[in-house]
């Protein structure tokens, strides 16, 4: 069963997702499928490259005023990673940015991870119609910006 995705939020707004992969993790191949996927579901996709840092991602995130910024990480740096990029938002006064975490990690750091305000992680087993359906239901339950 295929999940109906609209392209967008509503007729007249594209939902634009930039994802990165933060530090020393030299693997994209997941991330790369993830990118695919969305973009063939309608959404706008901007994918940093590997070896990026949380300013460089927070900064390509808000230049290009996307609804998710999505991280990729299969390194286990996500419990320092993520507190940065969240400082870094707040500095800049974003608060209505959604940020969603993808990859490998330990089911104890998902808990932690919500807790701190990521909105959803979704995890290597994560089908990537879910990913769709997910995405498409935060910016959804946001609203408009």
């Amino acid at each position: 069963m295929g999940i109906a995705v609209g392209k967008s939020v509503d007729a007249n707004q594209t939902i634009r997702v930039l994802l990165a992969k933060v530090g020393l993790d030299g693997h994209d191949r997941g991330v790369r499928v993830v990118a695919r996927t969305l973009r063939d579901a309608g959404m706008d996709v901007i994918y940093t490259g590997l070896h990026r840092t949380p300013e460089e991602v927070v900064a390509a995130a808000i230049q290009e005023d996307v609804d998710i910024l999505g991280v990729s990480l299969l390194s286990g740096v996500q419990m320092t990673v993520f507190p940065k990029i969240f400082k870094l938002l707040k500095d800049k006064g974003v608060e209505d940015m959604i940020v969603v975490a993808g990859g490998v990690m330990p089911d104890e750091d998902v808990v932690e991870l919500k807790k701190m305000g990521v909105a959803e992680v979704m995890l290597q087993d994560t089908p990537p119609d879910a990913i769709v359906a997910t995405l498409t239901k935060l910016v959804a339950e946001r609203g408009p910006r």
